[in-house]
């Protein structure tokens, strides 16, 4: 597993990546919510009522910030965040 801090807008947040047999999962932490990837369920996080995102198609920490929001959760898109957006682009509305 690795967990490294990631600054956005002068906040610090945490990227993990945890491998596993046939892919990572990979998860970024912030304040307000997070992003992860397509190994998550963004409908399970709807009902926690978390502030998610979700960005399919990576494998690492950089792809995650670089790629493409495709879901979300009401809260997510009452922070702000939209389909399409990256991955940097919405964290900065989480921290």
């Amino acid at each position: 597993m690795q967990v490294r801090d990631i600054t956005i807008n002068n906040r610090i947040v945490k990227g993990i990546e945890i491998p596993l047999p046939n892919a990572n999962l990979v998860l970024v932490t912030a304040p307000k919510g997070y992003l992860m990837c397509g190994y998550l369920d963004i409908a399970s996080a709807g009902k926690m009522g978390d502030c998610a995102a979700i960005i399919r198609g990576i494998s690492n920490i950089d792809e995650l910030l670089e790629g493409v929001i495709v879901e979300l959760t009401p809260e997510a898109l009452k922070a702000g965040i939209h389909p399409g957006m990256t991955g940097r682009q919405a964290l900065a509305r989480l921290v």
